[in-house]
């Protein structure tokens, strides 16, 4: 019996030796808990005394919030840093008007986009008025004693200027002095007359056509009416407008090569077809400004408003004019573009108006004088 006991004890003793150790091994394992547990409650118990101290540097933290107040006083005072986008934009207008020329004031509100019909019209006729005290001796820059004499020269300016008509009509007047002797020439000495002029033959044809129509049709009488005028070789409207203007006191507008390009500038129309121009410009002005008007634009155009340099610092109208500065807007560098008696030179007549003479004007010299 004791020893079944003994042998339930050694079993006994065996299993409580294995349970001993893994209870030890579990302890042993169960110590680093046990530390954590009292680190983590040492912790909370820490926590409340980290707690009052920061409690302690957040009653002091009003005097440590000026830093914000920098930053945001930092934030506001940013713009002062980009004051440089400003500058930038002050240059831009600085190297405009650098680049341009100095130009009058009235010149950027004369510009006539969005223009009213209205505006247009007080634009153009004062233009006008303008150019009347400038030019106020204004005429025919053809010189003639009749309307024979006048329709001859007009025909013959085509592609040559006046100034090397009337240098040339003496001669032929002389020889030819009514249509029935012009009618009646011989086409080679007409030729040789007319050289200087440019385009002789075509001109010659031109001449001789028209007078033999004017003997044939017209009873050797220029007629004083469009219709008629129009119908003789050589003769446009704008030619036609020339005599009826200058030779009967009719009014019409001479649409030459000047005036074109002086109303285009002026944005008076957008016109090219020479008719379609006439018929534009003749409804902004009253039908008895239409001779003198045409005067004034042609003479301006040969003076100041040159095709290729207009002397925009010479000119009179400029604070009226859209396209100032196309050309020399420089005061002494535009004089010295001027022409004729505006730069003290002859203007293109050999026998010129009484009237033009009283005003300081010259006569051209004859041809070969020089």
């Amino acid at each position: 019996m004791s020893a079944e006991r003994d042998s339930a004890v050694g079993e006994q003793g065996s299993d409580g030796g294995r349970k001993t150790a893994k209870a030890a091994k579990t302890a042993a394992a169960g110590a680093p808990d046990a530390a954590r547990e009292a680190a983590s409650a040492s912790g909370r118990r820490a926590a409340p005394a980290r707690k009052a101290a920061a409690g302690k540097k957040a009653a002091s933290a009003p005097a440590k919030k000026a830093a914000p107040s920098k930053k945001a006083s930092a934030k506001k005072a940013a713009p002062l840093k980009k004051a440089p986008a400003p500058k930038k934009q002050l240059v831009a207008p600085r190297k405009a008007t650098a680049s341009v020329p100095a130009a009058p004031a009235k010149t950027v509100a004369a510009h006539p986009r969005g223009e009213s019909r209205t505006a247009l019209v007080r634009r153009a006729r004062r233009i006008n008025r303008e150019l009347a005290e400038v030019y106020p001796y204004a005429h025919p820059e053809l010189d003639f004693d009749n309307p024979f004499q006048l329709v001859v020269a007009t025909v013959l300016s085509a592609q040559t200027t006046d100034l090397r008509v009337n240098q040339t009509t003496p001669a032929l007047f002389a020889k030819y002095p009514t249509p029935e002797d012009l009618a009646a020439a011989d086409p080679e000495e007409v030729e040789e007359i007319l050289r200087p002029t440019g385009f002789f033959r075509a001109k010659t044809k031109s001449v001789i056509g028209l007078s033999k129509a004017l003997v044939e049709q017209f009873g050797g009488e220029v007629p004083g009416r469009l219709e008629d005028l129009v119908k003789l070789p050589g003769v446009g409207r704008k030619t036609a407008f020339v005599v009826l203007g200058n030779a009967f006191g009719r009014p019409g507008i001479t649409v030459d090569t000047h005036f074109q390009r002086l109303v285009r500038r002026w944005k008076w129309t957008d016109e090219t077809d020479p008719d379609k121009i006439e018929a534009a410009v003749g409804a902004l002005f009253p039908k008895s400004d239409w001779t003198d008007l045409s005067h004034h634009v042609i003479w301006h155009g040969r003076r100041i408003c040159h095709a290729r340099k207009p002397a925009c610092g010479a000119c009179p109208i400029a604070p009226l004019c859209p396209a100032y500065g196309e050309g020399e807007t420089d005061p002494e560098k535009a004089k010295k573009l001027l022409k004729y008696e505006k730069a003290g030179q002859p203007g293109q007549r050999l026998k010129p108006p009484q009237a033009y003479l009283d005003a300081g004007g010259r006569a051209a010299p004859p041809l070969g004088a020089g």
